[in-house]
């Protein structure tokens, strides 16, 4: 009897240590790797300090991932574009956050030094070390640039109708377009132009200084000469302002032709303004740096009082004195020559080319030298004693605005 009961106590165990799924004898501590950490403190947690999340620009519908460059296409609304080549956008997106710069060239489709200034700047920066979003939209008007033409298919100027309408014409459509498309994803704007109707500009920003971010924007842009302009309604860059984007014009030399002599410095204009802004870093100085450029509060075009041949005698950039020549205009029937002077010191900031002129035709533009601060307030009487600008007639035709106005060749 005991026998049988040793042998049902054992039976009895054996299944019930059968049954268990975990270990009978406690779990055994893990062995620490590495030396142990000193008294009284604490080992290392291994945490590695916290990134920003990056992530990719959206834009056109597409997405452009961290630290690389894309190239996308904008197309005019409503089917305008239909048979065009689509404008090109290079969108480059840093691998660290930023602002959003915009380069916006060829709202004029015959000015190319902006196209490639804008293009030159767009292929070069690399955006691993980038830091913010670059969009370059170098041939906005594809229409004009492919027939090397200012103008739109409607003889209208593009830069005339921001920010547009979904409803009117040509121009205010693919202004409206392009405005909501690309525009409204910047944070501050460059719109690169030249000089119209075969004139020639020294490269120059041209800012309202009235406004204080406008104002801060010009500061970036290296040694280049900045002009007080409040621009007209209509101007790609005074519907940015309004809409709360700083934006500049940068003036480049002549339409139609393509100048190194005038690319090449516009184009470090831009490196500068990248550094300024903390988009790239500086190796040449170590870090951002302010430039005090030349500031022009007031500029006047000096005109042709007779008709004929015109021959100019200085240079783009030169500093004038007052009643210094600056060109005459010989009448090839009479031979008649008749002197065309500086009616105030200055300095040379656009000229007309050589070529056959009216009278009244606009010679050459003089500038006003004056510190920043002296153009701020000054420009600041001028705005509140001015009075409101007034709305461009839609129907206006290139032989109706660009001969009277040029000081509004944007």
């Amino acid at each position: 009897m005991r026998m049988q009961s040793a042998a049902l106590v054992s039976m009895l165990l054996a299944a019930a240590a059968a049954a268990q799924d975990f270990p009978i004898d406690p779990p055994r501590r893990p062995v620490p790797v590495g030396p142990a950490p000193p008294p009284l403190l604490a080992a290392s947690q291994g945490e590695s300090a916290a990134q920003e999340l990056i992530t990719p620009f959206q834009l056109l519908d597409r997405f452009v991932l961290p630290g690389t460059r894309q190239r996308l296409q904008w197309r005019p609304p409503d089917g305008l574009g239909r048979g065009e080549i689509p404008s090109p956008i290079t969108v480059v997106h840093g691998a660290k956050p930023g602002p959003v710069l915009c380069l916006i060239a060829g709202i004029h489709g015959d000015e190319l030094n902006g196209i490639e200034v804008a293009r030159r700047i767009g292929q070069e920066v690399d955006p691993t070390r980038l830091e913010g979003t670059l969009i370059v939209a170098p041939i906005v008007n594809i229409f004009g640039f492919t027939r090397n033409n200012r103008f739109l298919p409607d003889r209208r100027d593009l830069n005339r109708h921001f920010p547009g309408s979904r409803t009117g014409s040509v121009a205010a459509r693919m202004a409206h377009g392009f405005f909501n498309d690309v525009v409204r994803r910047c944070d501050a704007l460059v719109d690169f132009h030249t000089g119209s109707f075969q004139r020639t500009n020294l490269p120059q920003i041209r800012a309202d200084l009235t406004n204080p971010d406008v104002l801060e924007l010009t500061r970036g842009f290296g040694n280049t000469l900045v002009l007080h302009s409040p621009g007209t309604r209509g101007m790609l860059r005074v519907a940015a302002v309004a809409a709360g984007i700083p934006a500049v014009t940068f003036e480049v030399g002549a339409p139609q032709f393509l100048e190194e002599e005038h690319i090449a410095p516009a184009a470090d204009a831009i490196r500068a303004l990248m550094h300024r802004m903390t988009m790239l870093e500086s190796e040449a100085h170590g870090g951002p740096q302010t430039i005090s450029a030349p500031i022009y509060q007031d500029s006047s075009w000096v005109r042709a009082n007779t008709g004929g041949f015109l021959f100019g005698e200085v240079e783009l950039g030169q500093q004038v004195k007052l009643g210094q020549r600056l060109g005459h205009v010989i009448d090839p029937v009479t031979n008649r020559r008749t002197e065309i002077v500086a009616p105030f010191p200055g300095q040379v900031l656009g000229k007309a080319l050589n070529q056959q002129v009216l009278p009244g035709y606009a010679a050459f533009h003089v500038g006003k030298l004056t510190s920043e601060q002296q153009a701020v307030l000054e420009a600041a009487q001028r705005e509140d004693a001015a009075d409101p600008v007034e709305e461009e007639d839609p129907s206006a035709r290139p032989g109706e605005e660009g001969r009277g106005e040029v000081e509004r060749e944007e």
